[in-house]
């Protein structure tokens, strides 16, 4: 039995390998997901040589405290915006000196913010040599379910940002 999905095993081993020939190396800061991401690409064999750390920032304090991100930043939150998750993926990038960083927060539920955002909503984040961010929604409230899939999507976003860098 598998905490993965068939889907997830088959992104991690395509994030490991593409890293691991181009000795490149990723960092994980996670909120959402609760470390589910971390967890699927520990899961391929010869990890140590791609993934150099993360966490589960999933307060304001864990963000300030081990990313170092600059408490300013948040004095007029209202939410996740892809703008915050870059300056997190850049923090935490730099903070484990890797290639790349993968942030990802938003709302798995069963309820929305308190800024009138929906549950099954995630902002994702790539920094490295290219870097993208995005909202994606699953319309649905299921905690549990739009954990795993915003882990989905979080793998298929980096996976996608590695294939463009690789593309030039």
């Amino acid at each position: 039995m598998s905490f993965l999905t068939d889907e997830q095993r088959h992104l991690a081993a395509e994030i490991a390998g593409r890293l691991t020939d181009r000795g490149e190396t990723v960092a994980v800061a996670e909120s959402t997901t609760g470390g589910l991401v971390s967890a699927a690409l520990l899961s391929v064999a010869g990890a140590s040589r791609y993934y150099v750390g993360g966490g589960v920032l999933y307060t304001l304090a864990s963000r300030v405290a081990l990313a170092g991100v600059p408490r300013e930043e948040y004095a007029n939150y209202r939410g996740t915006t892809p703008d915050l998750l870059l300056s997190l993926a850049r923090a935490t990038r730099a903070r484990l000196d890797a290639t790349w960083c993968i942030a990802e927060s938003g709302l798995a539920g069963p309820t929305g913010s308190r800024f009138g955002a929906p549950a099954g909503r995630t902002t994702v984040a790539v920094v490295g040599p290219r870097e993208r961010s995005g909202i994606f929604e699953t319309g649905e409230s299921d905690r549990e379910a739009n954990m795993v899939v915003f882990t989905t999507l979080t793998l298929r976003v980096l996976l996608d940002t590695l294939s463009e860098a690789a593309a030039g």
